[in-house]
């Protein structure tokens, strides 16, 4: 049932995106090779071959991305860096770029002159080229001390002004899409070891970062340091089966066990360490495929974050699968479940993205049980939608954000400790190997516009309301906001319609006028010929 109440005061309010998905300029001012600008310049690796090459335009749009920020009113905004920006070769050594440095600097400026404070992740996915080329990217541990001196010179150019920092955003995906799948950049299937090899490194230089900043920043520069991870909840399909309970607890511990228990107790799941040990044996091989901290790597990785980011965008029901013995090893059949959905569950736009709400206030009570209740940061929460024609009057996600945040609402009623919400995203970007077919802004991008114009959907004036009321104070007024939220869409809708049929007409122009042009020139040419040759 829907929950009327309002947030705590000081409760911060945000949007995200991230560097490669909105920025463009991917080879401009000094920019060095990402593996996500070789990755989607080869064929067949995004869908219809897209880039992210310009993207949003972001880089040129800092202002006007800001002044829709202004105009939703939040409290925060969470950005990622991009690290071949700011050291092409992601070499400290080797060379900085300045202007990279100054974009940053600029942008992280413009926010606070405008009241809205930056969140910095400092790893969206977007690793330089050449430490993969050089040294096999997640797979070698030398990423710790590479990843550890770009950390600090994000700290000591933009520290003094940013006070919350986000160490990788959504791990898991680098490591299991990257390395596992080979579906995400680098696009490397090292089947049953690479995921989990990533993940060790990946997980051992956040708390090289942690203590860094610890070390050295903290107290002269008074921030926090983070990590984003991102999980569905697993829900039982039976309650009462203790398979089904114990197969809906392994979904949630491969997925957020995988990276926070380290952090938070030390060591990895012990239904981890069992399942895959147990295969690895099975396979023949004398150490199993997870890799073992030593006691000196538990204690130090232990505690290393200030605040725990959390993604969430959907959830599953579970059940007991007993995978054979193969050869072939996977994550995939590690943990013995299979995952099922309700059919009754909205599925607005793609076929894994179904809204779920009561799952977030389940895995938000989750994490207050397993890890001594730490600071939530939700940095990732929405819905996209897929269909080819703009959608302004987006119902579906007006009901999934009402539905999601009235969780949360519910979740600090339990006694969760969640300072703020982040909406996931502020602009449609590109969608990695979806390229554009996904679409998760609360603005619209024409992207057949070479200016990008951003226009808002219905959403963005239900979530303005949202924010300004911090909560949902009662059943009238909340109503209010949706019819209001979708007169407003319909006004924005013609405007848009307006402007791609000038946007078309200039196409045309464009196209066929020179078209014209060249052919009365030749016609006019070859007419004279004719002429000339009759008249010799």
């Amino acid at each position: 049932s829907f929950y009327y109440g309002t947030f705590p005061a000081g409760f911060l309010w945000g949007v995200g995106s991230s560097a490669y998905q909105t920025e463009g300029a991917w080879d401009k001012d000094g920019k060095g090779l990402s593996i996500w600008d070789v990755f989607t310049h080869r064929k067949g690796k995004v869908l219809r071959n897209e880039t992210g090459d310009s993207a949003c335009d972001g880089y040129y749009k800092v202002k006007d991305d800001i002044q829709l920020l202004k105009e939703l009113k939040v409290n925060h905004y969470l950005l990622s860096i991009s690290w071949p920006r700011i050291m092409p070769t992601g070499i400290k050594a080797e060379q900085l770029n300045e202007k990279g440095i100054q974009f940053y600097n600029d942008t992280i400026n413009s926010l606070l002159e405008n009241n809205i404070t930056p969140i910095v992740s400092l790893y969206h996915w977007d690793l330089p080229q050449v430490l993969q080329e050089k040294y096999g990217g997640w797979q070698n541990i030398s990423m710790i001390n590479y990843f550890n001196d770009y950390a600090n010179l994000c700290f000591e150019k933009f520290g003094d002004r940013v006070k919350h920092w986000i160490t990788f955003s959504n791990p898991w995906a680098v490591a299991e899409q990257g390395y596992e799948t080979g579906e995400h950049a680098p696009g490397l299937k090292l089947g049953g070891c690479g995921a989990y090899k990533a993940a060790h490194h990946i997980i051992k230089t956040h708390a090289k970062v942690w203590h860094s900043y610890n070390n050295t920043w903290r107290r002269e520069q008074r921030g926090m340091v983070g990590i984003s991870l991102t999980s569905g909840w697993g829900e039982p399909v039976d309650p009462h089966s203790q398979t089904d309970r114990d197969a809906a607890e392994r979904y949630i511990q491969f997925h957020l066990g995988w990276f926070a228990n380290p952090i938070y107790r030390g060591d990895y799941p012990e239904v981890m360490k069992n399942y895959v040990g147990r295969k690895s044996a099975q396979q023949g091989l004398g150490t199993s495929r997870l890799p073992t901290f030593s006691v000196q790597e538990k204690t130090y990785i232990k505690g290393t974050s200030d605040f725990l980011g959390i993604g969430h965008f959907t959830s599953r029901y579970v059940l007991q699968k007993n995978f054979p013995f193969l050869q072939v090893s996977s994550y995939h059949t590690d943990h013995d479940l299979a995952e099922l959905v309700d059919p009754n569950w909205p599925a607005p736009g793609p076929k894994w993205l179904y809204s779920v709400p009561w799952g977030f206030r389940r895995l938000l009570n989750f994490i207050k049980t397993q890890y001594g209740n730490p600071l939530i940061y939700v940095t990732e929460n929405g819905v996209s939608e897929t269909a080819q024609c703009p959608q302004l009057c987006d119902e579906w996600r007006i009901q999934y954000l009402k539905g999601y945040i009235n969780e949360i609402l519910k979740a600090l009623n339990d006694g969760v400790n969640v300072k703020g919400y982040t909406a996931w995203s502020l602009l449609d970007k590109f969608e990695w190997d979806k390229g554009f077919s996904e679409r998760f802004g609360l603005y619209h991008i024409d992207f057949k516009n070479k200016d990008k114009p951003r226009y808002p959907k219905a959403s963005v004036d239900y979530y303005k309301k949202i924010i300004s009321a911090n909560g949902f104070p009662n059943p009238r007024e909340v109503e209010n906001w949706h019819r209001k939220a979708m007169d407003t869409c319909s006004a924005t809708h013609q405007h848009l319609a307006a402007d791609s049929l000038i946007t078309h007409m200039e196409m045309v122009t464009e196209i066929v006028l020179p078209t014209v042009f060249t052919l009365c020139i030749l016609i006019s040419i070859v007419l004279l010929i004719f002429y000339l040759r009759n008249h010799s």
